[in-house]
C-alpha cells in the first residue's frame, strides 16, 4: 500500500472519530437546570447584601400600612389625592428605586379602595394631547373638552433610600434605611413619615442592576 493511499485512510480515520465524539456529545449533552420558582417575600439561594424582592415586600406592606393609619387619610371627610415624587437613591446599589412606590401605590388602591385615591402625572403629556384633540374636533368628547377637569394633588408621597457600607478581608456589610412621608401639597407639612431599616452581612458581594 503506497503513502498516499495510507495518509487517506488515516485521515479518514480522523474525520470518523471528530464526526462520532460531536454526535456523541450532542446525545449525551445533559440537559439545562430549570430555575427555581419562589415567593417574592422568599429569600433565595442566590442572595447578596444589598436591596432584594424581600426587602421590597416587607418594606412596602408596613408603609402602607403605616399610610392608612394616620388620621388625615382614615378619617378624612373627603377622598384625598395623591401624587407621587421620584424616589431618592443614596444608597450604592443601581436598582429601580421607582418600584418602591409603585408597589405602595398597588397596595393602597387594592386594599383601600375608596379611602384615597392617585393622580396618574405620568400620563400627563398624553392626557393634553387626548384634550387638544377633542378641542379641535378631530375625536368625538362626551362632555366638554374646554373645561379642565385635570385635578390638584392634596398630598404628594416621596421616599429614600439611604445606604452604609463596611468592607473588610471578613466579607461585607450592608446597612439601609427606607424612609417615606407624605406631604400637604398645600401648606408643605409633613403629615405622615415613617422608615424600616435592614442589615445584612455576606462573605461575598452581589452585582444588582
Amino acid at each position: 500500500m503506497n503513502s498516499t493511499s495510507l495518509l487517506s485512510r488515516a485521515g479518514l480515520l480522523v474525520a470518523a472519530v471528530v464526526l462520532g465524539g460531536c454526535a456523541t456529545t450532542g446525545v449525551n449533552q445533559p440537559a439545562g437546570v430549570p430555575p427555581t420558582e419562589m415567593r417574592p417575600d422568599e429569600r433565595g439561594f442566590v442572595a447578596g447584601t444589598g436591596i432584594e424582592s424581600q426587602d421590597l415586600v416587607t418594606v412596602t406592606d408596613k408603609m402602607a400600612r403605616s399610610v392608612l393609619g394616620i388620621p388625615e387619610i382614615a378619617r378624612a371627610q373627603a377622598k384625598p389625592y395623591i401624587v407621587l415624587e421620584p424616589v431618592t437613591n443614596n444608597t450604592r446599589f443601581p436598582i429601580n428605586k421607582d418600584i418602591f412606590l409603585t408597589r405602595i401605590r398597588t397596595q393602597l388602591n387594592s386594599k383601600a379602595a375608596g379611602h384615597v385615591s392617585f393622580l396618574d402625572r405620568e400620563m400627563m403629556k398624553t392626557l393634553e394631547r387626548e384634550r387638544a384633540l377633542k378641542q379641535s374636533g378631530q375625536v368625538t368628547a362626551s362632555a366638554d373638552p374646554n373645561v379642565v377637569e385635570f385635578r390638584g394633588a392634596d398630598y404628594f408621597l416621596t421616599g429614600k433610600l439611604d445606604g452604609l457600607t463596611t468592607r473588610t478581608s471578613a466579607g461585607t456589610s450592608d446597612y439601609v434605611l427606607y424612609s417615606f412621608r407624605l406631604t400637604n401639597a398645600r401648606t408643605s407639612e409633613i403629615v405622615w413619615e415613617d422608615s424600616a431599616e435592614i442589615k445584612k452581612q455576606g462573605l461575598e458581594d452581589a452585582a444588582y442592576r
